[in-house]
């Protein structure tokens, strides 16, 4: 087992109760040990430092479930100055899906640290399904978490562009102006889906699309420009 081990903090509002805990992500559960119902596992969110938890009567059945090498998403209270392990989710081998799984997850966490590596891992990952919990995450309270939210949104690309065009009228600055940075380093895969955003858009929403797809060098067509070069029947 590790001599020292990081220290964990959860956060939670002024005066919450801690009872409810956090959730732990690893790739690797380095040691199990059902006889002293503790266990020691590698932290991604931490670089990869390993950190040993006891283990909750109720959750030791599924503890003889976890073998080395397993990855696991653990649910941690702290209590009486201890970590405690209440239960266990152990993620199947595809890489992807069950990884993005654990990341949507604690997307929504407590802790600002599993969001802010959830956040950034939903990128590489390029899963669909992160767009709008990434795109809910530009209005999260920590500013990593929504640095995180804001690069991983870049990252998907085409997927994302949907989601954001309501995001050029909103009455906060700070969303406004990211969901345009972030459309303009979409860049290319982005022109279409906004050029069609712009029919249904009600003119304050036209006028931003305009705004941005003019920033990206693209000048839609008026619809006069479109009729003059439809071909005539005869």
């Amino acid at each position: 087992m590790a001599d020292e081990a990081p220290k964990l903090i959860q956060i939670v509002p002024k005066g919450g109760d801690k009872k409810d805990g956090f959730n732990l992500v690893t790739e690797r559960v380095v040691a199990v040990n059902p006889e002293s119902r503790q266990l020691e596992v590698e932290l991604l969110a931490y670089d990869g430092k390993t950190v040993v938890l006891d283990v909750a009567e109720e959750a030791l059945e599924d503890l003889k479930k976890l073998k080395a090498g397993d990855g696991a998403t653990i649910r941690v209270v702290e209590e009486g100055g201890k970590r405690v392990a209440t239960s266990f989710r152990i993620r199947a081998k595809d890489p992807n899906t069950a990884k993005a799984d654990a990341m949507l997850l604690d997307l929504k966490d407590s802790h600002w640290l599993n969001r802010k590596y959830a956040a950034e891992v939903l990128g590489e990952l390029k899963d669909p399904r992160a767009v709008d919990p990434l795109v809910a995450a530009l209005n999260d309270e920590v500013g990593d978490v929504r640095q995180r939210a804001y690069d991983s949104l870049i990252k998907l690309g085409g997927p994302s562009v949907h989601s954001l065009i309501p995001l050029l009228v909103s009455e906060e600055d700070e969303i406004r102006q990211s969901a345009t940075e972030i459309l303009r380093k979409i860049g290319k895969p982005a022109v279409e889906p906004l050029a069609t955003a712009l029919s249904d858009a009600d003119d304050r929403l036209k006028t931003r699309i305009m705004k941005v797809l003019d920033r990206m060098g693209y000048k839609p067509k008026t619809t006069e420009q479109v009729k003059t070069e439809l071909p005539r029947l005869t």
